[in-house]
């Protein structure tokens, strides 16, 4: 009897040590670098926290073993703030992941920094192209969109139906620039011109002098190269100005379901927008969005919804490879299809792009919408391999020739 007891209370001393072991693992901690406060809140900002943390509680909550835990940090549209976030959640907090960076400048100086320590950072809200050709890195992503996708799928439409001649108002930043010189270069092989284009600081509130120049070059179409907050205010003041009234035709390089939401169907009717995603798509886009909307009062941008997408693909790589070493996690992320309702047969390639089916949309009249959110009508499915830049045209160093 003293030996079965005896057999019991090792078995329970080593059950019991078993867990305090695993108690003492340290959780896994995965960080946002987000805009919670400025012109890319609404996009990105407490929507992408929402959605990482609803990717971590519907995988379980832990992963090896270990709690998962979702850190978030607002990076005020600052380069060398996001750049300092980065920095002290590797080296201080021990984050193994940096997901969504909106803004470009933001991403590409935390991108330098998860580079230099070789940690995976993944973009949702940043749009800049050189993400995957300059600045790519072996262990980084671009996961929803960029300025090449967004330039290809809305400039060649656009010029295919006659409107032919451009003008760009365009943020004075990276993702801007990249975008108007992405959408020129279709504008222009497709068989059209660009007339001039003006620059405008980030989170402008007066556009006035721009849209003047914007209109007085008679382009057939007004290019906005911005994004967000700047966006919303650029299409409502040529609202004011009459400039769509006037025969020319504003078109929002980048627009999100919740820049249509601020601007209004009666302002917003007619536009032409690319997007990676729409909350009513299908059944499945329709059933993560209901969810997510108990959470937030709104629906997800393409931005939110590749935040949860990217964060699950990630955890199930890390759960496949049994590491959270980089090295090991990118190549399972890699070689792995992305099948779920924001991507389907979706595919990272080696320089980091993730390639998954673009839309083009225009936005319904008030008297189609059936409600708030209701804002699009799909025109054209357009495939991964068709939208974003192909292997042969990038500038990654990592890309084999």
């Amino acid at each position: 009897m003293k030996n079965v007891l005896s057999g019991i209370f090792a078995a329970a001393f080593v059950l019991s040590a078993s867990a305090a072991q695993a108690q003492e693992k340290p959780p896994l901690k995965i960080g946002g670098i987000l805009d919670m406060s400025s012109l890319y809140a609404d996009i990105t900002g407490p929507g992408s926290e929402t959605a990482a943390k609803m990717a971590v509680e519907d995988f379980g909550g832990e992963v090896l073993g270990r709690k998962i835990q979702v850190l978030a940090a607002d990076h005020l549209n600052k380069a060398d703030l996001s750049a300092n976030i980065a920095r002290d959640m590797i080296d201080n907090q021990g984050v193994e992941m940096i997901y969504d960076v909106a803004a470009s400048a933001t991403a590409l100086a935390a991108g330098e920094i998860a580079k230099a320590r070789n940690k995976i950072i993944m973009f949702n809200g940043p749009g800049s192209i050189r993400l995957t050709n300059e600045a790519c890195g072996p262990y980084t992503i671009h996961y929803v969109f960029d300025t090449f996708a967004q330039a290809n799928v809305t400039g060649l439409a656009a010029v295919k139906s006659g409107l032919d001649t451009w003008f760009f108002l365009t943020a004075d930043y990276a993702f801007g620039q990249d975008l108007e010189k992405d959408t020129s270069a279709v504008v222009t092989k497709t068989g059209g011109k660009v007339l001039g284009s003006v620059r405008h600081p980030l989170n402008t509130s007066d556009f006035s002098s721009f849209l003047l120049q914007a209109q007085a070059s008679k382009a057939k179409v007004i290019g906005l190269a911005n994004a967000g907050g700047d966006t919303v205010n650029a299409i409502k003041q040529a609202a004011e100005f009459g400039i769509s009234k006037g025969g020319q035709k504003v078109s929002p390089l980048l627009a999100f379901i919740s820049d249509i939401d601020s601007i209004g169907l009666e302002t917003a009717q007619g536009l032409l927008l690319a997007e990676a995603f729409y909350w009513d798509l299908n059944d499945e886009t329709r059933a993560f969005s209901k969810r997510f909307m108990e959470r937030t009062k709104r629906v997800p941008t393409s931005a939110q919804a590749g935040v949860y997408s990217s964060v699950t693909h990630y955890l199930k790589a890390v759960k496949a490879a049994g590491t959270t070493d980089s090295a090991a996690v990118i190549k399972v992320m890699k070689e792995t299809p992305i099948n779920d309702f924001f991507a389907h047969n979706g595919k990272i390639r080696e320089d980091g792009r993730m390639i998954h089916d673009m839309y083009l949309f225009e936005v319904k009249k008030p008297s189609e919408s059936k409600g708030r959110w209701d804002d699009y009508k799909l025109l054209a499915t357009v495939p991964g391999s068709e939208a974003f830049q192909s292997l042969e045209q990038s500038r990654c160093p990592l890309v084999k020739k």
